[in-house]
């Protein structure tokens, strides 16, 4: 069944949204320290609201209030502490108490998967944006992979058409836009290789971008999956004219997460940004 389309009347306030909001990211992106990190949990935060409404069990559960507690707690290490080992400590442990409260509960699983969804890519962004400028060249990185890959998948898939990717779950999406959207993806990211700071060649930085470029819009598709099983629209209305923050996100938080598992691996967990920019 056809997802329901927009009306054409929304279309000046999506532009609007997203250009503010757009702004807004980058300036906080530059800033970094602080300001990034409430970012990071205030995203977290509304993640994990979305999820709660979106889940077939819906209603203020005791798993529900237990999930929101232990997201506060990781959300306040997210702010004040910046080691890694730390905060994915502290998720780890929110995750045990929370599927130990659930055991035998199929909503307390569902919490417990939605504080990792919440939680976890969250977590991931912060420490590659750290506060230097490595963080920084990472960040703008891995928007220009995921930014690129969601607007060239978009414009290549209505002008080329096509076989659909996932017609049960996304209708709107072709094979021809995902292709698209994967070879522009890691042309913008490649260009980052020229840069002086990039720790490897075009030919690694090329394929870290086309990696990150599948694996945002698998992102995508769960989301997708999610909302069509909830039979909802939208994931909220919390952004207007373009629903939740978990629409907006959903890419860029499951290429977060696998940029920072990357990065780990090839330079260390703390400061993964520097695996890939070096100043």
């Amino acid at each position: 069944m056809p997802a329901p389309r927009r009306p054409r009347s929304n279309l000046q306030l999506r532009i609007i949204s997203a250009v503010v909001l757009g702004f807004a990211v980058l300036l906080i992106t530059y800033f970094g320290g602080l300001p990034f990190r409430l970012m990071g949990a205030a995203m977290a935060g509304a993640i994990f609201y979305e999820w709660c409404a979106m889940r077939p069990e819906r209603g203020a559960s005791m798993h529900t209030v237990l999930g929101g507690t232990l997201l506060a707690a990781v959300m306040t290490l997210m702010v004040f502490d910046q080691s890694a080992s730390m905060l994915f400590l502290g998720l780890a442990a929110a995750l045990f108490i929370l599927a130990m409260h659930g055991w035998a509960s199929r909503t307390g699983f569902g919490m417990v998967a939605g504080l990792a969804y919440a939680a976890a890519p969250t977590l991931a962004l912060v420490h590659l944006r750290a506060d230097d400028r490595s963080g920084l060249f990472a960040i703008l990185f891995l928007f220009a992979v995921v930014w690129t890959t969601d607007i060239m998948a978009y414009f290549t898939g209505r002008t080329l058409g096509g076989a659909k990717l996932a017609p049960s779950i996304s209708p709107g999406k072709t094979w021809s836009g995902a292709v698209g959207g994967t070879v522009f993806a890691v042309l913008a990211g490649g260009a980052f290789a020229l840069h002086e700071s990039a720790a490897y060649g075009t030919v690694l930085i090329a394929l870290i971008a086309l990696v990150l470029a599948v694996i945002s819009q698998i992102g995508d598709l769960f989301e997708s999956a999610l909302k069509r099983r909830s039979g909802v629209k939208d994931s909220s209305n919390l952004i207007p004219g373009h629903g939740g923050v978990m629409d907006r996100v959903d890419g860029l938080m499951a290429a977060a997460l696998a940029l920072y598992l990357l990065a780990a691996l090839l330079g260390g967990g703390d400061y993964p940004a520097h695996a890939l920019f070096r100043f």
